[in-house]
């Protein structure tokens, strides 16, 4: 009776970890999202360069995928890393993208995030590890293992990579995440964020610009940042100016950064992961 209780317990403490992980993650994508003012993306303002996109379907579409983060983490709980663990994870990420296509009537609002966020949840649950370097290596060995069913399937990301020769997502998981960053302490959290966004968008091949505008799409979204960060970042009166003046170019030429919006929301949700939080911290 009390090895039977004990296992219980066992079974339920590791369940409330999973669920605790898959809402870290949903909280990241919907803080993510509320971020404001972000260049070109949805935002408490409205949908930025986005036509089919609003805060409303992206915060229904996180709460869709959740499910499938906490199915993530189950699967991942002590498990080796290995071709079966990939494979297990692949079959889930596809059942969550067509979760998210029903909850948002067909738009892509999340599938990058499932790759990164997904693979940062089996990092974290297969090692029951916090520190974001630790999470983010394990993350990375487990999407340099290849996907058989990849191979019969073309994404926009893939044509991108093909076009240009863009690392995109499967590049940076690949690479352990790099530009997955601790934030500056020394800022408010709204302006921390967004400094943190800026800097993704100065240095990330972001595929969702490339596939959009092209190499000069690109140039137009990393130079604009730079420009921002260099004027003083957010928070300044220059750096809004700039910032702003970024908004406004990205508006005109439709391209919206969502590459590091994704990176932005797996920067938020090691952040409160490391910081053994049951939320993402709000504003201050």
């Amino acid at each position: 009776m009390r090895q039977a209780i004990l296992t219980t317990q066992v079974a339920e403490l590791a369940a409330r970890e999973h669920r605790y992980l898959a809402s870290l993650a949903r909280q990241s994508l919907v803080t993510e999202a509320q971020l404001t003012p972000k260049p070109g993306l949805v935002d408490r303002r409205g949908s930025g360069s986005h036509t089919d996109l609003s805060l409303e379907i992206i915060i229904r579409s996180a709460a869709a995928i959740e499910p499938f983060f906490r199915h993530m983490a189950a699967a991942s709980a002590s498990a080796r890393v290995d071709a079966g663990l990939r494979e297990v994870l692949a079959a889930i990420g596809r059942e969550a993208e067509s979760a998210m296509f029903k909850a948002t009537g067909g738009t892509n609002s999340h599938k990058g995030a499932i790759w990164i966020l997904g693979l940062l949840i089996a990092g974290a649950s297969s090692s029951q590890a916090t520190a974001p370097a630790r999470v983010a290596g394990i993350a990375g060995g487990i999407a340099r293992i290849p996907d058989p069913a990849r191979l019969q399937l073309v994404s926009h990301g893939d044509l991108v990579r093909v076009r240009y020769g863009a690392a995109g997502a499967r590049g940076e998981a690949c690479a352990g995440f790099p530009h997955v960053m601790a934030r500056n302490r020394g800022l408010c959290e709204e302006t921390s964020r967004l400094t943190a966004l800026l800097q993704i968008m100065a240095s990330l091949e972001d595929t969702c610009v490339l596939y959009r505008g092209g190499a000069e799409g690109l140039e137009l979204v990393q130079r604009g940042a730079r420009a921002v960060l260099e004027a003083g970042g957010p928070g300044t009166s220059p750096g809004n100016a700039a910032l702003n003046q970024l908004d406004r170019a990205l508006l005109e030429q439709r391209l919206s950064p969502g590459g590091s919006a994704d990176l932005l929301a797996a920067t938020l949700f090691l952040d409160a992961l490391d910081g053994s939080k049951g939320t993402v911290r709000g504003r201050h």
